[in-house]
């Protein structure tokens, strides 16, 4: 009886196994917006903002804390779609999509 010793595999390269073969590593790369989020946008932003979640057409889903932020996000939309999307390496999100806090 032959045994076959086996060495450990790293956590990290199991999960990127994983991912890759569920489909799953674009989707993954695409929401590290959500952690990225303040730097990304900056302190004044990110102060009356909350990423949700990013739905499958990449558009992500972010309450505002007030409706007057909510108009000025709106028209601020191209110029933070551009900041998210400056890392060419991530997938990019399409569309943000602002909801108040209630």
């Amino acid at each position: 009886m032959s045994e076959h010793k086996r060495t450990p595999s790293k956590l990290g390269d199991v999960v990127a196994s994983v991912l890759k073969h569920a489909g799953l590593t674009d989707r993954v790369a695409q929401a590290s917006v959500i952690p990225d989020w303040p730097g990304l946008v900056g302190k004044q932003i990110s102060d009356v903002t909350e990423p949700l979640l990013l739905q499958q057409d990449g558009t992500l889903v972010v309450m505002v804390t007030t409706h007057a932020w909510m108009q000025e996000l709106t028209f601020l939309e191209p110029e933070l779609l551009k900041r998210l999307n400056a890392d060419a390496s991530r997938p990019p999100i399409v569309k943000l999509r602002w909801m108040l806090r209630r």
